[in-house]
């Protein structure tokens, strides 16, 4: 079975919705510190990108179900999410306190 495509409309949604998490500052960019927000059991949610390694994914959602957070996976790949975000960089994961 193919992965449902999300339309264009839905993206952009998304993408307007990241835009104002960015601007409000309640955010962490990263592995390490999504992990660390998670531990901590700050996180609302977590965003992870389609082409994030498998082995990080699976610890991102463990940790995630442990402190019962929202996972949330970005139909783009890295570089795509690290635009959205607004920054010159790549961006696997990301978690909104």
């Amino acid at each position: 079975m193919a992965p449902i495509k999300k339309s264009k409309k839905a993206i952009e949604s998304i993408n307007s919705r990241l835009a104002l998490v960015i601007k409000s500052g309640k955010y962490m960019l990263g592995l390490r510190q999504t992990l660390k927000c998670l531990r901590a059991g700050k996180a609302k949610l977590v965003i992870i990108a389609n082409n994030t390694p498998s082995l990080r994914k699976s610890e991102i959602e463990y940790y995630a179900m442990l402190a019962k957070t929202g996972v949330h996976h970005y139909s783009g790949n890295n570089i795509e999410l690290g635009t959205a975000c607004g920054k010159y960089f790549r961006v696997c994961s990301l978690a909104i306190t």
